[in-house]
């Protein structure tokens, strides 16, 4: 999938370093299709890295895809630059009244606060409620997941004992789905996260889907049963390195942390981390963008 990207994102060198197909608007507005056009509502603190996650994987599709930048205006990143900000994010007033194929919510380093203690809870809120009649489908991830579960299907979050941390199997609960389309029975993804949902509340709810679960890290993947919401509790987005740059980030803070389970070799942290997840996290993102997206979003939006 060609990614329309601005010029000057600073994704676009890492992507292109790694041959993923992306484009700018002089080379998209040539092309005689209808492309995809996707928000991205991009709540971690980090932004840049968040950016790279998700346009790599937005790539492996044969479709184009225009990508917009969306952050709060009732909180301001203190990890990102203003001008990267200002240069490559919009606010909600300027896209409320356009009409988006998809959309992605990303997780944010909030969980142990209740809801409603977010300082942007109540924007977040009215963005996801917008979603309901402006997007075709929306993607909630981590934390997203979370907070998408308790406005949409009012099923809340509880803490766990310790940090859910490493790469865990997962198993498809229906194969059938469309969304799991070519996945293995039992595959891997990653788990970062200080609260979970109840499985028990997910299967017993009429409006939802689950897709697949662990017996260790809980549900993974849960979709309405209209497509409108997906939520995943992992990151199948993440690099290689990034569950070993937050263990360091945390043994630096001095917090009581356990290593990732069942990702360093030897679970020695010396050891480079193997990836387990790569193909199924391209899979996951191009079966959302085909059939819960392009095959369900309208050609011309009323």
């Amino acid at each position: 999938m060609p990614i329309n990207i601005p010029r000057l994102l600073p994704a676009r060198e890492v992507l292109e370093q790694e041959n993923i197909f992306i484009m700018d608007d002089e080379r998209a507005i040539s092309q005689d299709i209808r492309p995809l056009n996707i928000l991205i509502l991009n709540l971690m603190p980090i932004k840049e890295r968040a950016e790279t996650q998700l346009l790599r994987l937005l790539g492996n599709s044969p479709l184009q895809v225009n990508v917009k930048f969306l952050k709060t205006r009732s909180y301001e990143s203190t990890h990102t630059s203003r001008q990267h900000l200002e240069q490559f994010y919009t606010t909600f007033p300027e896209v409320k009244p356009q009409k988006f194929d998809g959309m992605i919510i990303t997780g944010a380093p909030v969980e142990l606060l209740e809801f409603e203690q977010v300082k942007y809870w109540q924007e977040l809120t009215e963005i996801m409620d917008w979603s309901k009649t402006n997007v075709t489908s929306t993607l909630h991830i981590c934390w997203g997941a979370q907070a998408a579960l308790y406005y949409h299907f009012n099923i809340g979050k509880f803490e766990l004992p310790r940090k859910c941390s490493g790469i865990y199997s997962h198993q498809v609960f229906d194969a059938n789905d469309i969304l799991l389309r070519g996945f293995d029975d039992v595959f891997y993804a990653p788990h970062s996260r200080y609260t979970d949902v109840s499985i028990e509340e997910i299967k017993e709810h009429p409006e939802l889907k689950l897709l697949a679960a662990s017996e260790k890290a809980g549900p993974l993947l849960i979709s309405s049963r209209d497509r409108k919401h997906v939520m995943i509790t992992g990151h199948l987005e993440y690099e290689s390195e990034s569950l070993a740059e937050e263990y360091t980030r945390d043994v630096n803070k001095g917090l009581d942390i356990h290593i990732p389970e069942n990702y360093f070799p030897n679970n020695d942290p010396s050891n480079p981390p193997v990836n387990r997840w790569r193909s199924h996290g391209h899979l996951f993102f191009s079966n959302w963008l085909n059939y819960y997206v392009y095959q369900e979003t309208p050609f011309l939006w009323d």
